[in-house]
């Protein structure tokens, strides 16, 4: 539909009116005029749902504050950010260097004699004391812990692991929840 005369007229005449409703809906005058220009521009872009022979002004005071409280509800969901403070720290690190590190131990474990990554993996991965551990692989305790040990000292060794701030709990997570590291029973 092409609007009338009357109907550009009409809507020009509101402007003032819409704007200081605007800015008692706002209470800022710049607010105010990006609130009245939604208006104008949403009552252009709908003149086609427009009767002709109701009242206009009606109509656009109610586009004008349904724009309001559209964005009034949508501002309460956003947190004020302006240093970016807070979405720096919403960052996380990007997901491949923790699958290639995850790659890199399982190829150290890999190279591990088979007595030691077993012992590893029955009482670091599994989560087995060291006597159910020995008992598992049947030997005794002390030989399990040993193996344990020289396990331990040789993938960091492979890792080129110096410190143990370099084994992060997160970097050495297992798929499935669990976490190769030091057992509370060493």
């Amino acid at each position: 539909m092409i609007a009338s005369a009357s109907l550009k007229s009409g809507l020009l005449a509101a402007i003032p009116n819409l704007r200081a409703f605007a800015v008692s809906l706002a209470g800022d005058a710049d607010r105010a005029d990006d609130l009245v220009q939604e208006t104008i521009v949403r009552a252009w872009a709908h003149m086609a749902d427009f009767s002709e022979g109701t009242s206009l002004r009606a109509w656009l005071f109610t586009i004008l504050r349904n724009v309001y409280f559209s964005e009034y509800r949508k501002r309460r969901r956003e947190v004020p950010d302006s240093d970016g403070a807070i979405a720096g720290a919403l960052a996380a690190a990007p997901s491949q260097s923790a699958h290639m590190d995850f790659l890199d131990f399982r190829s150290a474990l890999a190279r591990l004699p088979p007595d030691q990554r077993e012992a590893l993996i029955l009482v670091g991965a599994s989560g087995l004391s060291y006597e159910e551990a020995a008992s598992v692989a049947g030997c005794a305790t002390g030989t399990m812990k040993s193996r344990v040990n020289r396990a331990r000292a040789r993938l960091a060794d492979l890792l080129s692991m110096t410190s143990p701030s370099d084994f992060s709990q997160e970097q050495w997570a297992i798929p499935g929840g669990r976490r190769l590291a030091r057992t509370g029973s060493d």
